[in-house]
């Protein structure tokens, strides 16, 4: 009988190891995606606000609309980059 109990306690101690590890996977890599959202979005929240200001201040010349918008918020701060360039080589988008 003694035997019996030992192996369901050793078994549960297994068990709740296993749970410790798997939460604790489960936790670095929630966070790991949740830097990587967060880091996406404030880099296109800077490129919008980065359009709108170089417009305004500079007069640019970077037309707001899909074409230019949907870039911006999917890559940022870099698309604006690649909108300058293209501006200052002539080439209108």
């Amino acid at each position: 009988m003694a035997f019996g109990l030992g192996s369901a306690v050793v078994s549960e101690l297994i068990l709740v190891a296993l749970i410790a590890v798997a939460l604790f996977l489960i936790f670095k890599i929630g966070k790991f995606i949740l830097k990587i959202i967060f880091g996406i979005v404030i880099n296109s929240i800077l490129g919008l606000i980065a359009i709108y200001a170089l417009n305004y201040i500079f007069n640019i010349g970077i037309p707001i609309e899909l074409a230019t918008m949907l870039p911006t918020a999917l890559f940022g701060l870099p698309a604006v980059g690649t909108m300058i360039i293209l501006r200052l080589f002539g080439i209108s988008i």
